[in-house]
């Protein structure tokens, strides 16, 4: 597996890049802005993007969704859940100060449980609501890699107090969907350090198993 995550403005949001070294296709994870970045760090790894995946619709996550797609043609894929929030894009942005880019609806929508392949790679997507209604996360068992967005942090959790947030569901999703991985999955939250299964089983601040 090829991967390379980095942070995009505005908010830090953790943009990952997955590719497969045999096919060269890959997929891109939360673009939540400065597209030109991402397009020059897929081009420079010779990768074609064949799909965009979002783990919810917070602006801060799809700011860039509209020009990566006008510009690689690769489907845009949410949880159905989550639409509201795509849907209220300028809402969000105007709420937070943060200049407002359109973007299209999605193309596909991402089923719990359903089969991720880019490639050879395989993966599974995994509904994590809490954080928001159509939360995702992406797990990749041979790697050992999770793409958890905004639902589990380094010592923390994400925030129930925006739109669609519950406390109940993320603290379920974390216990019954997160901590039952291997724990020496590395996760790649949607900000600031990556971290592991185990490590937040045991020290997670809000919810340990």
């Amino acid at each position: 597996m090829i991967r390379k995550t980095f942070s995009v403005p505005p908010l830090g949001c953790n943009c990952s890049i997955i590719g497969d070294p045999v096919t060269k296709q890959a997929i891109v994870v939360d673009p939540g802005g400065a597209p030109e970045r991402i397009l020059q760090e897929v081009r420079a790894m010779g990768l074609t993007v064949v799909s965009i995946l979002h783990t919810h619709a917070h602006f801060d996550h799809f700011l860039a969704s509209g020009a990566m797609k006008q510009t690689t043609g690769a489907l845009l894929c949410l949880h159905p859940d989550d639409l509201p929030l795509w849907d209220m894009l300028e809402t969000q942005c105007r709420m937070f100060g943060v200049p407002y880019v359109p973007a299209p609806s999605p193309d596909y929508w991402l089923k719990d449980d359903e089969r991720l392949s880019i490639g050879e790679i395989e993966g599974v997507a995994l509904h994590t609501p809490g954080h928001t209604p159509g939360s995702m996360s992406f797990h990749f068992p041979a790697a050992k890699l999770l793409l958890a967005g905004d639902t589990l942090f380094r010592g923390g959790i994400g925030r129930t107090d925006l739109w669609g947030g519950d406390f109940d569901a993320i603290e379920q999703s974390i216990r019954e969907r997160l901590y039952t991985l291997d724990e020496q999955t590395a996760v790649v939250t949607g900000h600031g350090a990556e971290t592991e299964i185990g490590r937040e089983r045991e020290t997670n601040a809000f919810v340990r198993a």
